[in-house]
């Protein structure tokens, strides 16, 4: 995965040392033939599927880079309905070393236009999933999914089971 130039920046400064970063989940459905779909990107990095997840640019409003990812990662126009959970991520350790934790925003978004292709090479395969027959994901994006799928009223904050 590509890491963004003010990343590559501060780590110069800071090294390994943890860094406090912003996320953005985009969880885009479209009605498909057989029901509701979800768009689902396959990492080039591990070779898991999961949503379009991303990290926020400096000054960069959430919803505007969840849907800059999808365009990027999937080449799909999508449109945010709104924001379905905040949450902290468990600390990520890279292979080099470098420590990271996210706040993240999952959105609900809805398809607009475009077929998914891996857009950006961050990705092997993107495509919609029945939300019914997902494949296998990590937890963290399994849980990102259901909240999405779940669409309670309310935004889910903090982690689930708390």
């Amino acid at each position: 995965m590509p890491t963004p130039e003010f990343v590559q920046y501060l780590r110069a400064r800071i090294g390994t040392h943890p860094l406090w970063l912003s996320g953005a989940t985009a969880v885009v459905f479209r009605d498909g033939e057989a029901g509701q779909e979800i768009l689902l990107v396959r990492r080039a990095d591990n070779g898991a599927w999961s949503p379009v997840c991303g990290i926020v640019d400096p000054g960069e409003e959430p919803h505007e880079a969840a849907l800059r990812e999808v365009r990027e990662e999937a080449g799909v126009v999508a449109e945010v309905d709104r924001l379905v959970w905040m949450s902290v991520t468990d600390p990520v350790v890279y292979e080099n070393g470098d420590e990271t934790q996210y706040i993240d925003h999952t959105f609900r978004c809805r398809w607009v236009s475009g077929d998914p292709y891996p857009a950006d090479g961050e990705n092997t395969d993107a495509r919609f999933f029945r939300v019914d027959d997902l494949p296998g994901m990590h937890p963290v994006h399994a849980d990102r999914a259901r909240v999405a799928i779940e669409n309670r009223p309310e935004a889910r904050l903090g982690r689930l089971g708390r």
